[in-house]
């Protein structure tokens, strides 16, 4: 194939009127460019109409066939904007695109950035999209190709701003394109190449142009075909959006709306082609069925691309014979449109086959359920109980709802299976055994199953017992036959009175009475004091329900013989107290 060079004008500066009073500044044309002149409109304080010169350099093929795959290069020229102008100061120009044309008399096949071409840009990285008029993208049927960040640009987009920095942006650097500093404070910049792949349908000419097709004809429109957004400061920050066309007078377009380069396309295809597609009416998520295409003639040549829809299903098939079959596993469940499309050869033209719906549904598959619960629990204290649902090969399960039950309970509601896993928080409020199964309640493509029972044994929490201290109160001397009273409190470490539990009185190592009952913190015992000496008591706090048990320290009772004639040697008690005599 002969491939030669062709340098014409092209696009203007992108990086055109800052704000109101600020210049337009013409691209650098490097040696064997073709210039032409680019009306600009910036809108601001003010509406700025400048008039900029433009190149652009083109590398196309001279020739092809018809049926022929090539590539041409799209470079845009270098541009600048300046540092002040007229009181304002710049701060960076963002948004910027370029539109390009698809060529008529081509069948779209691929573009993409060149490598290594652009010079101080930064924010989105460039890249190209195929877009529709109303600039949104349409890889099926869109006639412009694009060059922006992520389609991030003034107008004639979904994601368009007029008041905001985005896409492809370059800084303020005050560079010249060779990185040296600009004297006069101007930042240069330029955007990459774009290398844009096509199908030659007819003989003919394939021309490359910019976008100026409809309303990107008209001065100052969203959709001209070179745009971008200025920032500067006056008077606070100022936004300019800035729309440019081929134009020497902002109406009349002019060379540079024409033909970028000119490619003769010879060997006219003379065939019409017709492809026929063959699909099952039917189908089963996880079993191959086969698609098969015939295209007539059987001479032709080329490739097969089959679709769903707008998605390509595997690679383009070559053609054998005038026939491509392709092995299709069919993932979701629907109707699935199937296209088949044949590329053309240079001698055959491009056809598409009428569309095929394959009603796919989904296999059913048997599942099990498996749990992970621990083997013991406590009452009032929560586990966690898990349900795993598997199909075949370990593949986790889809869809579905599983249902935890203790015996034939169910415990907490229906749990939504999420990548094969089901979990239940759950607090057990009664001890014993308890059967635990996970009942899964299948979905598109699984079968139902249950997992268990397990058992888990749950029992009560150990009571929790504080602490005590037991203090004694008792008189220091008292006569033989007198009665008197000791008295214990009960209190906890924090100094709560304890309030179940009993307190025993000892005289040394003997009992004194019955234990008494310890009625809010306290027990007092009521005796007659039956022998004399030096008695040793104690109080012993026998613990009760949350309090562990306790002794208080000695005290010493001392007893005299009674003095006076008569005097009692009984004992007497208190409701509700203990009785009891000392050393009888």
């Amino acid at each position: 194939m002969n491939h030669s060079t062709k340098r014409l004008a092209v696009a203007p500066v992108t990086g055109a009127a800052m704000i109101a009073g600020i210049l337009l500044t013409p691209g650098q044309a490097s040696a064997g460019d073709t210039s032409f002149t680019s009306s600009c409109q910036a809108k601001s304080i003010i509406t700025v109409d400048k008039s900029v010169a433009a190149t652009m350099s083109v590398t196309a093929p001279a020739s092809v066939a018809a049926g022929d795959t090539f590539t041409y290069r799209i470079q845009p020229n270098v541009s600048s904007y300046p540092d002040k102008d007229s009181g304002a100061t710049t701060t960076n120009l963002s948004r910027i695109k370029y539109d390009y044309a698809i060529p008529d008399n081509t069948v779209f096949v691929s573009a993409a950035v060149v490598p290594g071409t652009a010079v101080n840009i930064d924010n989105v990285a460039p890249n190209v999209l195929r877009v529709n008029d109303s600039g949104t993208v349409d890889n099926a049927a869109g006639t412009i190709v694009r060059l922006s960040g992520n389609n991030e640009v003034v107008g004639n987009s979904p994601t368009s701003s007029t008041n905001s920095e985005g896409g492809i942006r370059a800084p303020k650097l005050k560079k010249n394109i060779d990185g040296s500093a600009n004297s006069a404070g101007d930042s240069f910049y330029r955007l990459p190449a774009v290398d844009i792949t096509v199908t030659a349908v007819a003989a003919g000419v394939i021309t490359p142009k910019v976008r100026t097709a409809g309303s990107a004809a008209n001065y100052g429109n969203d959709q001209n075909f070179s745009t971008s957004l200025a920032k500067a400061s006056l008077l606070g920050t100022q936004w300019a959006p800035t729309r440019c066309i081929p134009s020497d007078d902002k109406s009349t377009l002019n060379a540079g709306a024409g033909p970028l380069a000119t490619i003769t396309v010879t060997g006219p295809v003379n065939n019409n082609t017709t492809t026929t597609l063959t699909a099952p009416a039917t189908a089963t998520t996880g079993q191959a069925v086969t698609l098969s295409a015939a295209v007539a003639p059987a001479a032709a040549t080329g490739t097969v691309q089959f679709k769903d829809g707008n998605t390509d299903l595997g690679a383009a098939v070559p053609l054998n014979n005038g026939n491509a079959t392709l092995s299709q596993t069919f993932t979701t469940a629907g109707a699935h449109s199937i296209t088949a499309v044949y590329s053309g050869d240079s001698k055959n033209q491009p056809s598409t086959s009428a569309a095929s719906v394959v009603n796919v549904t989904a296999a059913i598959v048997d599942t099990t359920t498996t749990m992970n619960i621990p083997s013991t629990a406590t009452t009032g204290q929560s586990v966690d109980l898990w349900a795993t649902v598997n199909g075949p090969g370990n593949v986790p399960a889809t869809g579905g709802t599983v249902q935890f039950k203790d015996g034939g309970t169910d415990i907490g509601g229906p749990i939504a299976l999420a990548s094969g896993g089901a979990k239940l928080t759950y607090t057990f409020n009664a001890a014993g055994s308890h059967a635990i199964s996970a009942v899964y309640s299948g979905a598109d493509g699984f079968n139902p199953s249950t997992g268990g029972p397990t058992t888990v044994t749950v029992s009560d929490p150990a009571p929790v017992e504080l602490n005590t201290v037991t203090t004694l109160t008792v008189p220091a001397t008292a006569t033989k036959g007198d009665a008197v009273a000791f008295t214990a409190e009960v209190k906890t470490d924090a100094g709560a009175a304890v309030t179940s539990g009993t307190v025993r009185f000892m005289d040394g190592g003997t009992p004194i009475g019955d234990a008494v009952t310890v009625v809010n913190g306290k027990a007092t015992l009521q005796y007659t004091v039956g022998q004399t000496g030096n008695r040793v008591i104690t109080a012993v706090y026998t613990g009760g329900t949350g309090y562990k048990g306790s002794t208080s320290a000695a005290s010493t009772l001392n007893v005299k013989d009674a003095t006076t004639p008569g005097g009692g040697g009984g004992s007497f008690g208190l409701p509700g107290l203990g009785t009891g005599s000392l050393g009888k």
